[in-house]
């Protein structure tokens, strides 16, 4: 049994992390707020901008072939996979559980794949796991602009209109609240969704709904075909940039999950340490007297 005083200095190191959690606490729970805001601002606009793409591809004028970033290749020989996740830990499960989730994928698509790192847990963990990661991004801004990722997006369009991949997906970690998030893969390139279908991967790529999608009326101006060229490109760029939005929000509330647990499950520790230490000093006391009274019996008899 520990002594009194090694469970006082075992105390004293636990209220110190105690504080430490329960600052990384505050401030991601503050992070969050914010990134959770930057999120919603945005998700709607890249929804419906998705939504007027494909209603935008399937005008007439556009042409069989359309835009090349929204062709769908013959033949699918090379991916590439842009991967996000943080730059830190002491986030709980949240790395390890969007990097499992990717690696379920990729043995499912069985295809030679390219991964783009956003983030250097990532990049870390899939090297270690033998994964060919051909370019890595980190220390992303906590609120970034379409600027600060940018480079990843024409990164992988270069790589598409060269051939050198033939199909670029994107994972993520979806936000949904504060403490629920959820690993997701989604097709970036071409931007023309496919249908998956029975094939292995469909249970790991998030589906999206286009149903109805190309009977819309819009009205374009000037012409679609034009159009296409300008946007298209745009909404590349955009995509990453929601789905960089949307690991950081999550980053961030998986942070403040696990650094409130730590708080909680030090202040259990401390109360049960704090007992153990009352055992000891009460046990200690009762050693003392039980000395005087037995050196006090002796001198009796003396």
């Amino acid at each position: 049994m520990a002594t009194e005083r090694e469970l006082k200095k075992r105390i004293g190191s636990i209220k110190n992390i105690a504080q430490v959690t329960n600052a990384l606490a505050a401030v991601s729970a503050s992070k969050a707020n914010r990134s959770q805001r930057q999120v919603e601002a945005t998700r709607d606009y890249a929804g419906k901008a998705f939504e007027i793409l494909n209603n935008l591809a399937s005008q007439p004028g556009v042409g069989s072939t359309g835009h090349p970033l929204l062709t769908t290749r013959s033949s699918i020989d090379n991916v590439a996979l842009i991967l996000i996740t943080g730059d830190r830990g002491l986030a709980g499960a949240y790395n390890s559980n969007i990097v499992g989730y990717t690696e379920k994928f990729l043995k499912a698509l069985d295809k030679p794949t390219q991964i783009i790192a956003v983030g250097r847990k990532g990049r870390d963990l899939m090297i270690r796991r033998g994964y060919d990661v051909v370019a890595s991004f980190d220390d992303i801004p906590d609120a970034p602009s379409i600027l600060d990722v940018t480079p990843v997006s024409q990164l992988v369009t270069d790589d598409f209109l060269s051939g050198k991949v033939d199909q670029v997906f994107i994972a993520y970690t979806d936000f949904i609240n504060l403490i629920a998030r959820k690993p997701v893969v989604k097709q970036l390139l071409p931007l023309k969704p496919l249908d998956y279908g029975d094939m292995a991967v469909s249970e790991y790529i998030a589906h999206i709904d286009l149903s109805g999608v190309s009977d819309r009326v819009y009205s374009y101006e000037p012409d679609p075909a034009d159009l296409l060229d300008v946007v298209v490109p745009r909404f590349t760029d955009l995509q990453v940039f929601q789905s960089v939005l949307e690991a950081q929000a999550s980053e961030h509330s998986a942070r403040y999950v696990a650094m409130s647990n730590a708080t909680d499950n030090a202040g259990e520790l401390i109360e049960i340490l704090t007992l153990e230490r009352n055992k000891a000093r009460q046990a200690s006391i009762t050693s003392e007297i039980l000395d005087i009274v037995g050196g006090a019996a002796a001198l009796a008899q003396d």
